[in-house]
């Protein structure tokens, strides 16, 4: 008999590899409540989270649109992608080897690059250390960096020469790969290729699993421009999706509960080096929001710093960094303030809590630590001011001795949106008596421009997404959802084919209920047990949504049957069972009633009926059917 792996083992191991908390918590911010994890739907719009991830069970259903299935059914929706797709994409990331007949050679070509990547690290890496006398080598010993932060890091340095690495590297790696992974540059008139980069000192990108995906570099001449040259984005780099450092900070993330976010990658490593191991930075954008949910996945209370420079962009940076945090956890309650950091919020596993480091003397982390120690800046650290603080210290440092009234109001307006902020009613008044004395002004006067300025909530509305409208099931469909159901209650002393037998006769009336008892029904007789069959169902509607929600509805139902004894489960389902002829019987009457009604002007046809009808109840009578 063939070992060859199959399709299907395929599924089941990516299944087994991959948990659906972990995989959401990449795109939503979960908040776990009970035994489950909740967070806002990303299908369609809401304020108040109704989509649940079941860890246990590796599902996902929103109570709100009705989307929901297992952890590839998630991948397919939020990515667009087809079954085979994600299956292919995702065997590609594990390292799972597909069956020949699905072989897909385009999928290697990630690998490719990571591999042409890492050996382009480990090649700039190469020429730092073996001349220890060149500018690189100089530069990074006076940030007091020495070897072993090189080998950590894989830092190294480019050759001043437009064709020095890809030389190397055409031995092992075709000019393709090289390309597409944004090493080489093509030339003018499809003249050759050239190095993208050319004495320069090197800094490795990582993503979260180590692979390097990029580079920075930073120029080693005087005068040379950009300081900073980066790699362009690529399939394996997209970098509003990776943050520099965080594969060497997850562990020191979790273990603080807290991350700081930085500006350069000095910054970053310097931080790290020195003890502040929960450091990270933003690769040459913005924070996003994509950034915030990876950082939310490690830190379990969401304590964020922000540890941008002191001068103008660096105070820029931190309103926009904090501006994406807040959006990010809208709906899954407030950002903690003055209030809240003494209250029971601490035990809310997903308050989030922001919070800016501002070193006295206005040097960024490196250049702090550097001259005065990692144990210095650890001091600042804790004694963070909450964002609320920053931002209102921000405006009240530009007042002047005997300001005009003019002057003083152009303050309040800026400093009015902030105290906006504040939810507890309490704190914001002692926020404008603040606020007040420091300017010398009326806190009625200050309260009176708060209430007019105070701006009803917007809804947050997308033109794209489709309002839900879902169709509620009778009665008897209700039944036979249930009936389905009882297939995956695990260790049900009821086996499959007891099941089979038993809802032999019972008459299925929704389509696709039937379509969902019919691959049942031929399923049972190749699977082993609940876990394989809930798999290979989802397999089986991979490409319908409206099949997947209702396996992911009848996961859900099951847990109602799991705890029944033998007996109590066998009268559930001949409960159910009489539903469904209960209800067909009272239908049937209901038309013979219309028909009756439309019929009062034939007398003939009438009296049919009738008789008819006189039936219906005798059977009803005689069976005791309800």
């Amino acid at each position: 008999m063939s070992n060859e792996i199959t399709y299907k083992d395929v599924v089941s191991q990516i299944k087994d590899r991959l948990d659906i908390v972990d995989v959401i918590s990449r795109r939503v911010i979960l908040k776990k409540t009970g035994g489950n994890y909740w967070g806002l739907c990303p299908f369609h719009n809401e304020k108040t989270p109704s989509f649940s991830v079941n860890a246990q069970k590796q599902i996902f259903k929103c109570f709100g649109c009705g989307e929901g299935g297992d952890v590839l059914s998630f991948l397919m929706k939020i990515n667009n992608q087809s079954f085979n797709e994600v299956v292919k994409e995702q065997a590609e990331i594990l390292g799972i080897e597909m069956p020949k007949q699905y072989s897909d050679a385009n999928q290697s070509i990630k690998q490719q690059m990571c591999d042409a990547l890492l050996a382009a690290a480990d090649y700039y890496t190469e020429n730092l250390l073996s001349d220890k006398n060149c500018e690189a080598y100089k530069y990074l010993q006076k940030r007091g960096f020495g070897d072993d932060v090189i080998y950590k890091y894989k830092l190294g340095v480019s050759k001043d020469s437009y064709e020095d690495l890809h030389r190397k590297l055409l031995k092992k790696h075709n000019i393709e790969i090289l390309e597409k992974s944004g090493l080489v540059i093509k030339r003018d008139r499809d003249r050759g290729y050239v190095d993208r980069f050319k004495n320069r000192l090197m800094i490795p990108i990582f993503d979260e699993k180590g692979n390097v995906v990029a580079f920075g570099a930073r120029t080693l001449e005087k005068d040379g421009t950009p300081k900073y040259l980066n790699s362009s984005e690529s399939l394996v780099y997209n970098k509003s999706q990776i943050l520099y450092g965080l594969y060497q900070a997850k562990e020191a993330i979790k273990k603080e509960d807290s991350v700081i976010i930085m500006e350069g990658y000095f910054d970053v490593i310097s931080a790290q080096v020195n003890g502040v191991g929960n450091a990270v930075g933003a690769c040459g954008t913005a924070l996003t929001d994509n950034h915030v949910k990876m950082i939310s996945r490690y830190s379990a209370s969401r304590r964020i710093f922000l540890a941008f420079d002191s001068d103008g962009a660096g105070r820029k940076a931190t309103e926009r960094g904090a501006a994406t945090i807040k959006e990010a956890f809208e709906g899954l309650g407030n950002i903690k303030q003055y209030d809240e950091s003494f209250n029971t919020l601490n035990n809310d596993r997903y308050a989030c809590e922001i919070r800016v480091i501002t070193p006295p003397d206005g040097k960024d982390p490196d250049e702090f630590i550097r001259e005065h120690g990692s144990e210095e800046y650890k001091k600042y650290v804790e004694s963070a001011q909450l964002l609320i603080d920053f931002q209102i210290n921000q405006v009240l440092k530009n007042k002047k001795p005997q300001m005009s009234p003019l002057e003083k109001n152009d303050l309040v307006k800026q400093v009015v949106p902030y105290l906006n902020e504040i939810n507890n009613s309490i704190v914001r008044d002692e926020y404008i008596k603040i606020v007040a004395t420091q300017l010398e002004i009326e806190e009625s006067s200050l309260k009176k421009v708060l209430s007019l300025q105070s701006a009803p909530e917007k809804p947050r509305y997308s033109p794209q997404k489709k309002p839900i409208v879902k169709k509620s099931l009778n009665i008897s469909e209700k039944a036979q959802k249930n009936l389905l159901s009882m297939y995956l209650v695990n260790e049900s002393s009821i086996n499959f084919q007891t099941l089979n037998n038993i809802l032999k006769e019972v008459e299925f009336t929704n389509d696709k209920l039937i379509i969902v008892k019919n691959t049942i029904d031929k399923l049972s007789q190749a699977v082993n047990n609940v876990k394989e069959l809930t798999e290979t169902l989802y397999t089986e509607f991979a490409e319908d949504n409206e099949l997947k929600e209702i396996i992911t509805d009848l996961i859900y139902l099951s847990d109602s049957f799991k705890s029944l004894s033998d007996k109590d489960f066998k009268i559930a389902i001949e409960e159910n069972i009489d539903r469904i002829k209960t209800f067909k019987i009272k239908e049937a009457q209901k038309q013979l009633q219309s028909e009756y009604k439309k019929a009062n002007d034939d007398e003939l046809q009438a009296v049919q009926i009738q008789m008819q009808l006189r039936e219906k109840i005798k059977n009803k009578l005689r069976t005791g059917d309800n």
